[in-house]
């Protein structure tokens, strides 16, 4: 009996053993869909959306690391809801590696790149042969996967020699390949003529001043330019908003990418990006919002702009309640940030942080005469013109 006993057993084990054999999958996917978008929360201003932009970007139809699909991608992985694709005109340095990986489309020897860099000498009879319309239309039909949420705005940048002339964006273009002229003048005068923005770019980099130069006085002169670029990745150009006030031109902020936008999450910050005071994010309301100078410049958590839209921006983002009375009756007041960005309060010497989603408190005594004060600081992470702080006033409210 125990012999049968454990005969039975083993053939149990057995089919036991058999069954969770069967059991064990082909395979195991251990991450679904790990990529998530970062949600950038910002307040609405005066009725309008804040919508976040990136107005300088490039692709491997230039000199760049990303297909223009992938730069979209990206874009939205950012939480951007506005990209312009501006890959230059001027020079496209991976041109000569396509046309030799499609030798067998050419007839076995590889074409030699035509005017694939032009930036420092004229381009020769043959003209620029590549289409430079086609990394904004990859870029559009990629965008179709985020339906209305990710406005691509048709644009190129041209680019010639950086010192005496410069780099500019021509934004809301209707034909890239209209655009180059010998002369870089009648080029921005091309871009013009289809009805594009102009936005001089990073008027500091591969120069000693931001001062204007002879080029871009002419350019200035005959109105030819709409915007500056004030930051460019992480540099910031103080010096060009005074240009922008003086001139009534808007001010932007773009990641100028060329590699990944990795590195910005990677410091802990959102990447370098416009704000843009919209009613939706339709190309002829962003369009209308930067001609009315509806913006603002983000980088590395700082904002620069227009003093007025600063404030507007602030006080749209952080709440002010009193709390309490505190020590010899000063009041205390509870600070609250409803936004993603992070502010930095002065209050005379000391600097406070105040995070995203969160709030803090601060304690105003009260004047000579024994009446609350106005909770009065500065914003050390704003900039207005002047390369100041700007002033934040909320009036007393204690009770």
């Amino acid at each position: 009996m125990k012999r049968l006993f454990l005969i039975l057993a083993l053939v149990g084990a057995c089919i036991l053993d058999a069954s969770a054999q069967k059991k064990i999958p082909e395979t195991v996917t251990f991450v679904q869909n790990p990529q998530r978008r970062i949600e950038i929360i910002l307040p609405q201003v005066k009725g309008l959306n804040v919508y976040k932009a990136d107005l300088h970007t490039h692709s491997i139809y230039s000199d760049a690391q990303l297909t223009p699909e992938e730069r979209v991608k990206e874009a939205w992985y950012d939480g951007l809801d506005v990209m312009a694709m501006t890959d230059h005109v001027e020079y496209r340095r991976h041109e000569q590696n396509m046309l030799k990986f499609l030798k067998g489309y050419t007839g076995g020897e590889a074409k030699k790149a035509i005017n694939a860099n032009v930036i420092r000498k004229s381009a020769t009879e043959e003209g620029i042969l590549a289409d430079l319309n086609l990394p904004v239309k990859l870029a559009q039909n990629a965008a179709k996967a985020y339906g209305d949420a990710l406005l691509i705005i048709p644009a190129c940048e041209i680019t010639r020699e950086p010192k005496t002339i410069g780099h500019f964006n021509a934004l809301f273009t209707t034909d890239n390949n209209a655009i180059y002229d010998v002369d870089p003048l009648q080029s921005l005068r091309n871009a013009k003529a289809q009805g594009a923005l102009i936005t001089q770019n990073h008027p500091g980099w591969s120069r000693k001043t931001c001062d204007i130069t002879e080029f871009e006085q002419k350019a200035f002169d005959e109105k030819l330019i709409d915007g500056v670029e004030i930051m460019n990745g992480y540099w910031f150009y103080p010096k060009a908003m005074q240009r922008c006030v003086d001139w009534g031109l808007y001010m932007v902020g773009c990641t100028d990418i060329h590699n990944l936008t990795n590195h910005y999450r990677q410091n802990g910050n959102f990447r370098t990006m416009t704000l843009i005071f919209a009613k939706d994010n339709s190309a002829k309301s962003i369009r209308k919002a930067l001609e009315k100078r509806m913006t603002l410049a983000y980088s590395a958590g700082n904002i620069a702009g227009d003093a007025e839209l600063l404030q507007d921006f602030f006080k749209a983002s952080v709440s002010c309640k009193f709390l309490a009375r505190g020590k010899k009756g000063a009041a205390v007041y509870a600070l609250t940030n409803t936004t993603s960005l992070g502010y930095k309060i002065r209050i005379g010497r000391k600097v406070l942080e105040l995070p995203a989603f969160q709030t803090i408190t601060i304690s105003v005594s009260k004047d000579k005469e024994g009446e609350d004060k106005d909770v009065t600081f500065y914003v050390a992470n704003m900039w207005e013109v002047g390369y100041k702080n700007p002033k934040i006033v909320f009036k007393a409210s204690a009770k």
